[in-house]
């Protein structure tokens, strides 16, 4: 045991047989093991429908009483900015093993995913060599989408220990187990009827007196979560005119153009492959900065049922409430996350 500490990272969305192999691979070099769980913090989605506390328990499932006294869990959230992101996971283990540590990281070098392993420089780098070839996605696939939930399990049981096995046919008794599976069905069939490769969006981000607009989403995709106003680009428009139309539709805000205008205060694109399951969708969010005024009358509509105005320092609270990667957008233009 060389190491002092071993790190091992990935979302674990479903902690199959594959990572239990990396998890084994760290506890033996290394007395002390870190499990940096991605994707933290976060709204469920199809892509993530476990919170990062459900993903410890089904490690914990797995780990004998001694290895739990080994291991400790680093929660970390998406940034969608490899920079902001790898700092936090280095601050993390600062935290846990303090500096000047030694540090492998422990993982498996397949295909684009596993690009992390070279954004350490500094630490040691422990290549496993896979040993199940299934991804945690397939069987998110097979348990969501599959009728028969007892099939669904015995399919995954071939693939994942017994106690994360338990903890599937447990969990799968919860009302998030059918929002997620209503979900995953959605997903699937909006993917059928929107094959482009890319899709584009607009969004909105309103402030005034320390508040930003929000909407709560209807439908099945995102259902019940906070959202920024905004939609699909029409074949016929630009970002900025589908941003007011959308904001006009959703929440009943139709200023006069030269006032919008004049409150337009920044403009950034959120293009990161994965920030919305539903495919590569690529977003235009527009900053509209009211100033003191009056809290203009909303109401939600068409794709919302409901549209308020939130207090910015209220956002925090409501970072695992807000749909995809909304709370990115709504840090990089008015800040929500902690500081680094």
């Amino acid at each position: 045991m060389s190491s002092t500490i071993a790190v091992i990272i990935g979302r674990f969305q479903i902690l199959q047989r594959g990572h239990g192999t990396l998890l084994q691979a760290a506890l033996a070099v290394a007395p002390k093991v870190v499990i940096v769980i991605g994707s933290a913090f976060r709204a469920r989605d199809a892509h993530n429908p476990f919170t990062w506390e459900e993903r410890k328990q089904q490690f914990e499932a797995v780990l004998t009483p001694e290895q739990r006294q080994r291991v400790e869990f680093l929660p970390v959230r998406d940034y969608y900015d490899d920079q902001r992101w790898g700092d936090a996971v280095r601050t993390g283990l600062e935290r846990v093993a303090g500096r000047g540590a030694q540090v492998t990281l422990v993982g498996f070098k397949k295909d684009h995913t596993s690009g992390y392993l070279d954004a350490f420089p500094g630490w040691t780098v422990h290549e496993v060599e896979p040993q199940v070839d299934i991804s945690a996605s397939d069987l998110r696939r097979v348990y969501f989408e599959t009728p028969n939930t007892s099939a669904a399990l015995t399919v995954i049981g071939n693939y994942v220990e017994p106690g994360v096995r338990d903890y599937l046919q447990a969990w799968a008794q919860l009302p998030a187990y059918r929002q997620c599976q209503a979900e995953h069905r959605a997903v699937v069939a909006y993917r059928e009827k929107y094959t482009q490769p890319f899709s584009i969006t607009s969004d909105s981000v309103v402030t005034t007196r320390q508040h930003v607009l929000l909407i709560k989403r209807g439908g099945t995709i995102g259902h019940g979560l906070w959202a920024l106003p905004g939609g699909f680009v029409e074949p016929w428009e630009r970002f900025y005119p589908a941003a007011v139309r959308e904001l006009a539709e959703e929440t009943g805000y139709k200023p006069h153009p030269a006032q919008l205008r004049a409150a337009l205060k920044s403009s950034a694109v959120f293009d990161h492959p994965l920030r919305s399951p539903r495919g590569r969708i690529i977003t235009n969010a527009f900053h509209f900065d009211l100033g003191d005024a009056e809290f203009p009358d909303v109401q939600g509509a068409d794709d919302a049922k409901l549209a308020q105005w939130i207090p910015i320092a209220q956002l925090p609270s409501l970072e695992s409430q807000l749909f995809e990667d909304h709370a990115c957008i709504l840090d990089h233009f008015v800040g929500l996350y902690p500081a680094p």
